[in-house]
């Protein structure tokens, strides 16, 4: 159940006819194309587009000025795709640790990207104690075959062989500051310590550097890149264009993934306060709300496996403005949350379940499209227009 916190002859007579009414069903059960399939939502018809196949776990997408798409795969590739074709792996990627959940994560372009080609990657990677997740900076090169000037800006404090919970979405601030999240690294205690990045929400400047609004900063309470903690594994991340406002979905254990806004210094309860239940049926510490523990915006319970989060601000469906999207990898499906004028979520529909496999990104393009990516072995990228009326 989703909750809010206080939410598929004659014998040649009749064979001829048979064959007219079997041919009258296929056609109406026939995709628009062998590429384009068409989807009712409650609000608006919806026509869902294959723009590439063969990706091996795609878990990231960015749409470059000129129209093309460049996406990571887990296993520590960078493509680029136009026209349908994908592109040879790019140069220049930082080296990445494939194991588990860990790999080449998210891409984000930054602000300037039309001038600098800069961008950014997070990534699992490797050092004497294990792995974690750090981040690069890079510029594409003039002809996007490969990355220039990759280097690390990021790697977190205290390395672990775990392959569990690395986060790791980018979101943009409107300062240029980078906010990003690490996951637990599957031991819940240490998204209560301030120390220890794991279990954070970051946020550094675009040469690495703590921003100069966080709240350790400057002192002894904390690491000075945190931004807050008691997370468990915040892979989407998203700033609403129109308010600045940082939204995460977070996975949680038995039930309880979560929509958060995190705010400076504020600890959202991991692993002491949640909703659900800790993977062995036990409850938590201190059950689903505690003083001095920021509550979700949103919770699912049972757990629907969030991958991704973005913000709909788009010219193509004016129905969506404001609307969060959550893709989900357990049941393969698309949550359009809709919200109130102060920013609660009132109304779920869930989109294309079990259609196309686990959904892991979804943004929103230049145009107003959604675009998503499967993580599966033979992953695609799918994009979500306006299908025509019908009447």
């Amino acid at each position: 159940m989703t909750m809010q916190p206080p939410i598929k002859t004659e014998r040649n007579c009749r064979r001829q006819a048979a064959g007219a009414v079997l041919a009258a069903i296929l056609l109406l059960a026939t995709p628009v194309s062998a590429e384009e399939r068409d989807f009712p939502s409650k609000r608006v018809p919806l026509r869902v587009e294959t723009l590439a196949e063969g990706l091996q776990h795609p878990w990231s997408v960015e749409v470059l000025p000129d129209g093309g798409y460049l996406v990571s795969e887990r296993p520590g590739r960078l493509r680029l795709i136009r026209d349908g074709k994908v592109s040879a792996p790019l140069e220049g990627v930082p080296q990445v640790v494939a194991e588990g959940q860990g790999g080449l994560l998210d891409i984000a372009l930054s602000p300037d990207f039309s001038a600098s080609r800069r961008l950014y990657l997070t990534y699992s990677a490797s050092g004497d104690e294990g792995t974690g997740t750090a981040v690069a900076s890079a510029r594409l090169s003039q002809d996007a075959t490969r990355l220039e000037d990759t280097t690390r800006i990021f790697l977190m404090n205290r390395l672990t062989p775990s392959g569990h919970h690395f986060g790791s979405r980018i979101a943009f601030s409107r300062d240029g500051s980078l906010f990003f999240g690490i996951g637990d690294r599957g031991e819940g205690s240490r998204a209560q310590d301030p120390r220890d990045h794991a279990g954070s929400i970051m946020r550094i400047d675009p040469d690495g550097a703590p921003h100069a609004q966080n709240p350790y900063l400057g002192t002894a309470g904390g690491l000075a890149e945190i931004w807050s903690i008691g997370h468990r594994n915040p892979q989407g991340l998203a700033i609403d264009p129109q308010d600045g406002q940082l939204l995460t979905v977070e996975h949680g254990a038995r039930g309880g993934d979560e929509i958060n806004r995190p705010e400076s210094g504020r600890n959202y309860g991991w692993p002491l306060v949640s909703y659900g239940r800790h993977y062995s049926g036990a409850e938590f510490d201190l059950g689903s709300s505690a003083a001095g523990y920021e509550p979700p915006l949103y919770y699912w319970d049972p757990s629907i496996a969030p991958g991704a989060l973005a913000v709909y601000r788009g010219a193509m469906f004016p129905e969506w403005e404001g609307n969060l999207f959550v893709t989900a990898l357990k049941y393969q499906l698309l949550a359009r949350l809709e919200r109130d004028e102060s920013g609660a979520i009132v109304a779920e529909e869930r989109l294309f379940g079990g259609e196309f496999g686990r959904l892991r990104d979804v943004i929103v393009a230049p145009d107003g499209a959604l675009l998503l990516l499967t993580d599966e072995e033979n992953g695609a990228l799918l994009r979500v227009s306006r299908a025509p009326e019908t009447e």
